[in-house]
């Protein structure tokens, strides 16, 4: 084995581990399935569990020494996946075992050797932790071992003590931590600092039986249970920043990129994590398929489902818009079969089951995706922060999307979800269940799809006709198939033919009307489901039926408008690539009746002189009258040709090319101008980010253009009125305004802070002895975060030697708590930032700071006296 080995790939760590352990009569065995034997748990989440059994006296074991390299998977820290260095859901955990056998001595010195002597980590770069109360093992790595006593932490029963349940075997741990950066020095090592230490290597001493009133007792045979996490093990071997671009996990990584034409390490952060995510996923879903765990809505097939889900709706995200699982699966599979064979022999199903779950999927998140970015819309419009439990629910019920989906993508979006309302929506449906006779859907695709054996799928005529002679397909109401409807009623309407576009390629539907002997429909919106063109609307005059022949026509003023809007979106990414670089590619698109909106991957915002330059390009395009040509193509000459396709569309073996030669050429099946003179003038409103790497550019064209002055103009009319100026003198009466109320923001600033001193000044005599030091805790009423910090300071300037802390509710829904603390303090081991810090949770919140001054903050101003009451505890106790 070599003593200071250069690299090495996970598969030889793993190797080497299991070789050293054998090599010291340990058996190997194979990693256990992902479905645990035991029932109080739906999956192996750790490298002892199959053997719990043993350790719990159930059962005993054939061997004395063993030594695994186990398949784990936990999804409790889901969030956490792709975000920091090591979460994951699916680790492989390398363990050596002793039943009844060696104990402590011998455990630590082989931790040591294999650490040192066989992976070459030199002791400089070590530390180790052990129980606070365990002198024994203290010993053993400073008399033995020689590990130098301010590298060896003692830590509480939280972090080293380890329990089976409330009963049962229990023990003392001691874990070796990797750092990073030993030139820091030994003083003030906290192994909560994961930038600097990495805990590697978990040694539990099983030597205790705890009883139902908590005493413990020695066990007769007493046993080892370590685990080596080999992610983190090649994390540091191959000196790496994270277990992701490991060996282990980032061939998955750039699978994933490759198809979606990106590069890891060039791509911004948002796009990293997803790739993560994938990274991580993918071996989770190799291997519980391999486990023979089918997706399904309860128990370990809902954990398979929702994993599948995530990896899917991540690809989504970094441009992956067809299906792909297979092939990151492969590479996953072809990373893990020497190890675990039985991912090569099962890898047909677990490509079937991707394939399956994965279409499946796709076709919820269409329609999910669409309505969610709605109501995220809707609620930041509203200013609020929660997507109602009622939205949530409609989107869990009409479109099959998950609730935690729901949540996740509400996060990032920084919105929360009223799940207490979601589960009050649920139990609705349950009652609702129970009291019907019958089952309704009331969805429209749900309609559709039982009446689409009866009716043909609709053909669309609007690239060449306004309106057209149409014979009633089916009427829905409230999603509910109807023979007739009645003027008043909203209703959907599906035709065998129309001239109406549904919204689609970032397009919204047409308006217009439906016609016909006594009858007119007003159509306000038009989407597409499956291959039905549905027309959504109110009947204004008769009775419609089924079967009724009708006319339908467009509304030609609305369609203009987004032909206009829509072409100047090419025009737009044209100009964009000509200009700021030509590997822009968009992101998104919105092409409506009265604006236009772009997105598009650019790492940096645009220069004043670069939109001002691309606004000119393609109103120089606009005035020079190109012509456009629009052919139906096969895909592979239409790409050949250098069309650009659209993100996030998917493609048929034709392709519909809209060709403005010479300036822009696009897959698009949306409608447009036959020249391009008819968009008339173009002009950016706004240009900003909108996510990281993610640019967003608004603007109007064509007859919508004389709107945005109309109002421009009342607007600037109506300022001029108020401020009894001139247009032209606006900019000058506003800065000086400007400058007006900073003088008196800043003057209200020192009032605040003078009355948060003066409120303080009187908590002077409140001053507490407390051994020989002095304490204030209160609290002041409506003090800003920064005067409560001066205050505090203030304070602890004048009692000298001692602690202040400080509570406020600054305004409804808010706390805010400060903590001063002198240098004596400090040294007593008590820290502002970590105290402020846990102080908050009480009120719902966190925060810290340096150990002398630190603020936090809380959303529960009813708990503040209780966390001042706990502070004030704490304080007397730890100086006292």
């Amino acid at each position: 084995m070599s003593s200071n080995p250069q690299y090495l790939s996970g598969n030889e760590i793993r190797n080497i581990f299991l070789d050293f352990f054998a090599q010291r009569k340990h058996q190997i065995l194979p990693s256990a399935s992902l479905v645990p034997e035991d029932p109080t748990v739906l999956l192996t989440i750790a490298g002892m569990l199959p053997f719990k059994p043993i350790f719990l006296g159930q059962r005993t074991s054939e061997f004395k020494r063993a030594t695994t390299s186990q398949k784990c998977i936990r999804t409790n820290d889901i969030e956490n996946v792709g975000r920091t260095k090591r979460h994951h859901t699916f680790f492989e955990m390398l363990g050596n075992f002793s039943f009844g056998d060696y104990f402590k001595e011998q455990a630590i010195a082989w931790g040591w050797e294999i650490s040192t002597q066989v992976f070459g980590f030199s002791p400089q770069n070590l530390v180790v932790s052990v129980f606070e109360d365990d002198d024994e093992a203290f010993g053993i790595w400073r008399d033995q071992i020689g590990v130098p006593i301010a590298r060896i932490k003692r830590l509480g029963e939280d972090d080293n003590f380890w329990v089976s349940g409330p009963t049962g075997p229990c023990g003392p741990c001691s874990e070796i931590y990797y750092d990073f950066h030993p030139e820091r020095g030994d003083e003030n090592i906290d192994l909560e600092d994961d930038s600097r230490f990495i805990e590697f290597y978990n040694l539990v001493f099983m030597q205790y039986n705890r009883d139902a009133s908590g005493n413990l007792t020695p066990l007769q045979n007493k046993n080892i249970d370590t685990g080596m996490g080999l992610e983190r093990m090649a994390q540091i071997l191959q000196k790496v920043p994270n277990n992701y671009e490991t060996d282990l996990i980032f061939p998955i990584i750039q699978t994933a990129a490759q198809i979606a034409g990106i590069d890891y390490h060039s791509s911004d952060e948002k796009t990293k994590v997803s790739l993560k995510v994938i990274g991580d996923h993918v071996r989770s879903v190799v291997h519980m398929i391999a486990d023979e765990i089918r997706a399904s809505n309860v128990g370990r097939g809902y954990v398979l489902r929702r994993l599948i889900r995530r990896v899917v709706r991540h690809g989504r995200l970094i441009g992956i818009s067809g299906e792909f699982t297979t092939q990151v699966a492969e590479t996953a599979i072809a990373l893990s079969e020497s190890a675990y064979p039985n991912v090569r022999q099962r890898e047909a199903a677990i490509k079937a089951e991707l394939e399956r779950e994965e279409s499946n999927f796709l076709r919820t998140l269409d329609r999910g995706e669409k309505l969610l970015e709605e109501i995220i819309q809707e609620v930041k419009q509203q200013k609020n922060t929660q997507i109602s439990g009622e939205s949530a629910f409609t989107l869990y019920d009409t479109y099959g999307f998950p609730l935690e989906l729901t949540q996740e993508i509400a996060e990032e979006n920084h919105l929360t979800v009223d799940e207490a309302g979601f589960d009050t929506e649920m139990q609705k449906q349950v009652e609702r269940a129970k009291a019907a006779h019958e089952t309704i859907d009331l969805t429209v695709q749900g309609s559709l799809d039982k009446l689409a054996e009866n009716i043909q799928a609709t053909e669309f005529l609007g690239y060449t006709q306004p309106a057209a002679t149409a014979k009633v397909e089916a009427i829905l109401v409230e999603g509910v198939s109807q023979e007739e409807a009645e003027a008043g009623t909203q209703v959907q309407i599906v035709l065998d033919k129309t001239p109406f576009y549904a919204e689609s390629g970032g397009q919204i539907g047409d308006r217009g009307y439906i016609s016909g002997d006594g009858i007119l429909v007003r159509v306000e919106d038009m989407k597409k489901e499956s291959d039905f063109f549905v027309h959504f609307g109110r009947i204004e005059r008769g009775t419609l039926r089924v079967g009724d022949h009708v006319t339908a026509q467009i509304d030609p003023a609305c369609r203009r408008r987004a032909q206009a809007n829509h072409t100047a979106t090419h025009l737009l990414q044209a100009a964009l690539k000509k200009i700021v670089d030509d590997g822009i590619s968009q992101a998104g698109s919105l092409v409506s009746f009265d604006r236009l909106r772009f997105d598009f991957n650019c790492p940096r915002a645009l220069t004043a002189e670069e939109v001002q330059q691309i606004e000119e390009q393609v109103n120089t395009w606009i005035a020079e009258a190109h012509a456009a040509k629009v052919e139906v193509l096969p895909l592979a000459e239409a790409k050949a040709r250098g069309a650009v396709a659209m993100f996030g569309e998917k493609y048929g073996e034709e392709v519909r090319v809209i060709d403005f030669p010479s300036v822009s050429m696009e897959l698009c099946g949306g409608t447009h101008v036959t020249n391009t003179a008819e968009i008339g003038v173009f002009k950016i409103i706004s240009e900003a980010g909108v996510a990281s790497g993610v640019r967003r550019i608004e603007a109007v064209s064509g007859p919508a253009i004389l709107d945005y002055l109309n109002l421009r103009d009342k607007v600037v009319k109506d300022l001029s009125d108020r401020f009894k100026v001139k247009p032209e003198e606006l900019p000058d009466r506003i800065t000086s305004l400007q400058s007006e109320l900073r003088t008196s923001q800043k003057e209200l600033e020192t009032l605040k802070v003078q009355l948060a001193i003066a409120k303080s000044d009187s908590l002077l005599q409140t001053a507490e002895t407390v051994g020989d030091y002095k304490i204030i805790v209160a609290q002041l009423e409506d003090v800003d975060p920064e005067s409560l910090k001066t205050a505090a300071e203030r304070l602890l300037q004048k009692i000298g030697n001692g602690a202040v802390v400080l509570g406020s509710v600054p305004e409804a829904g808010k706390v805010s708590i400060v903590a001063a603390f002198s240098q004596e303090v400090n040294k007593k081991g008590l820290q502002a930032g970590k105290f402020v810090g846990a102080i908050a949770k009480i009120c719902g919140g966190g925060g810290g700071g340096r150990p002398n001054l630190a603020q936090a903050g809380g959303r529960d101003p009813s708990k503040l006296p209780e966390a001042l009451e706990q502070a004030e505890s704490e304080l007397k106790s730890a100086l006292g």
